[in-house]
């Protein structure tokens, strides 16, 4: 049996095959007993074939079940434990600002409402109550496989309150939805990161407010940022922040990938790029769209208080099967 040392070897380090492999060895060296008599005692030959017969096809079985382990936790560290839900306002003002404010809380109460832990990590608000931008991250498994196509700039159709004529605005935000991952696909050179300290605004005591926690990291050569003051700690803080920002730069990395292979793709809807409009929600006809699969709900107010599930179901159904257009309405 021809044995890959090298894999061998990474078998012998990874602690879920430590103990395997060990056997593996012991296994191994009674093999190569057996072969050296077959070669020294030709009349214990037949009895050594067979023990040679039973060694190889024992030590194949062990072989593929370290191959299965570490394949299952490759699998496992490249699965998203959970992800960071960024939402920014677009074009309309102090309404955009009110719209990615809605949106928000529309994924936070859908969390809530599925049990899954939710930390607010920066938020920028506006004088009208809603948010300029705000991040936060949301820590369950099934967290990026539920939202991941809602990455896309959404769309609202309404009549403001400060709108004395009645008429109808339309105003835009956009959502990103970051996979959190146990091991980055991508390496950063801490060189190319610039790093900001300032005091946390909001509640959270005075230490919150008198030391410099809040973080903020900026990638130069993309010119990325992202903020965290989520924490006490400005470690802590700093520890979060690379997490976002590897996220961030992992969504990117993938959005251009799959812009590439768009044309090929029949299992995914759109290509997850932020400059996509995906969704129109039309207040007067209390009308959801979503563009790409061609399907509405009239359910404005449940949706936006949380109760998602029949736009993830239908996403996730037209996703698993066929192409699927985006083009807008």
């Amino acid at each position: 049996m021809e044995i890959d040392e090298v894999k061998l070897a990474a078998f012998k380090e990874n602690q879920k095959t430590q103990f395997l492999a060990s056997q593996f060895e012991r296994e191994l060296l009674k093999l190569r007993e057996a072969e050296d008599l077959v070669q020294s005692d030709p009349e214990m030959a037949e009895l050594a074939q067979e023990e040679i017969r039973q060694l190889t096809d024992q030590l194949q079985g062990q072989w593929d079940e370290m191959d299965r382990i570490i394949e299952a936790s490759r699998e496992e560290e490249a699965r998203p434990y959970g992800v960071v839900l960024e939402v920014r306002a677009g074009a309309g003002g102090d309404e955009a600002s009110l719209f990615a404010g809605e949106l928000a809380n529309m994924y936070l109460k859908y969390a809530e409402i599925n049990g899954w832990p939710r930390t607010t990590e920066h938020v920028s608000a506006t004088e009208a109550g809603g948010y300029k931008e705000a991040a936060f991250e949301i820590l369950h498994p099934k967290a990026y496989e539920d939202l991941r196509y809602e990455t896309g700039v959404h769309r609202v159709q309404r009549v403001p309150a400060t709108e004395k004529m009645g008429r109808i605005h339309t105003s835009t935000a956009s959502v990103a939805i970051l996979p959190l991952r146990k091991k980055p696909s991508i390496e950063i050179n801490p060189g190319d990161i610039d790093m900001e300290f300032s005091r946390s605004g909001g509640a959270g005591g005075q230490n919150v407010n008198k030391v410099e926690t809040a973080v903020r990291l900026i990638h130069r050569p993309t010119g990325v940022d992202v903020r965290c003051q989520s924490e006490r700690s400005q470690l802590k803080n700093r520890e979060k922040a690379m997490t976002m920002l590897i996220a961030k730069l992992e969504s990117i990395h993938e959005e251009e990938e799959a812009k590439k292979h768009a044309d090929t793709r029949k299992n995914q809807i759109g290509t997850g790029d932020r400059s996509e409009k995906i969704r129109t929600y039309n207040f007067p006809q209390n009308r959801i769209t979503d563009h790409r699969i061609k399907q509405s709900w009239h359910t404005i107010e449940a949706t936006l208080g949380g109760n998602l599930t029949p736009i993830v179901e239908a996403l996730q159904t037209v996703a698993a099967g066929g192409e699927i257009g985006t083009e807008e309405e």
